[in-house]
């Protein structure tokens, strides 16, 4: 599979992955994070600008800018299981450039670099933003129970900042509010002649799941429903 360095995206934004150059934008990348989480009420895994340089670095993270240079959006991957699993994380768009549809994109590009580092590993996501549902969907993803994302310990660790943790602690990570997303590469491969997976494509039986997840799952709790969070950072 051939990388795409980079994209212009509506005359208006470069997608491409992040590098040396762009390394003076972690701290304001880490700011933002830490904003939005706190105005959406969410839990997420808490990451240093320093981790984001390293990524940078390693090649394993998708910026967009504008053409004049200005920050977007930012995504990065982890690898979980000796690279058995890769999950794209801390999608993150400035407000300025919301409802843009660039977070598409950059989840797109996301994709695709995991693809091409590495193009036998499971692709994961795990959310309770429908936005990043459907985007998961139209590229492949599939709902799945929480037992098939990977067992590491530092992959569930993430999850200890989230209001939902206790749910997945009393369920023994066998529910959550959250909706574990999958892309098996070998799964593709067989279904490629065959019509695309499309299941949970519209909004509201999108709505309907998430809907029902809650019924069932709240019995988990003796607090009021809790704030969702999106441990992808689906902000656009």
């Amino acid at each position: 599979m051939t990388m795409i360095t980079h994209e212009i995206v509506n005359d208006q934004y470069i997608v491409q992955v992040a590098n040396k150059d762009h390394i003076g934008l972690a701290e304001t990348i880490c700011q933002q994070m830490a904003e939005s989480a706190k105005a959406r009420g969410t839990g997420i895994a808490k990451r240093s600008p320093l981790y984001l340089i390293e990524k940078m670095l390693e090649g394993k993270a998708i910026i967009a800018q504008t053409l004049t240079g200005e920050w977007v959006g930012f995504c990065y991957i982890e690898t979980w299981d000796h690279g058995k699993f890769v999950a794209n994380s801390g999608l993150i768009v400035h407000p300025d450039h919301r409802k843009s549809g660039i977070a598409t994109r950059i989840k797109a590009k996301a994709f695709e670099l995991s693809r091409t580092k590495y193009p036998e590993a499971k692709i994961i996501g795990l959310t309770t933003s429908l936005a990043v549902m459907k985007i998961n969907s139209d590229l492949g993803y599939q709902p799945v129970t929480l037992n098939e994302l990977p067992g590491d310990e530092a992959f569930w660790k993430g999850c200890q900042t989230c209001v939902n943790y206790d749910i997945l602690t009393r369920t023994n990570r066998k529910h959550c509010l959250c909706t574990g997303m999958l892309y098996d590469p070998e799964e593709h491969k067989q279904q490629e002649k065959k019509a695309p997976w499309n299941f949970l494509k519209e909004s509201k039986l999108y709505e309907r799941w998430q809907r029902l997840k809650e019924r069932v799952l709240l019995r988990f709790s003796e607090r009021p429903v809790p704030k969702k969070r999106d441990r992808e950072l689906e902000a656009a």
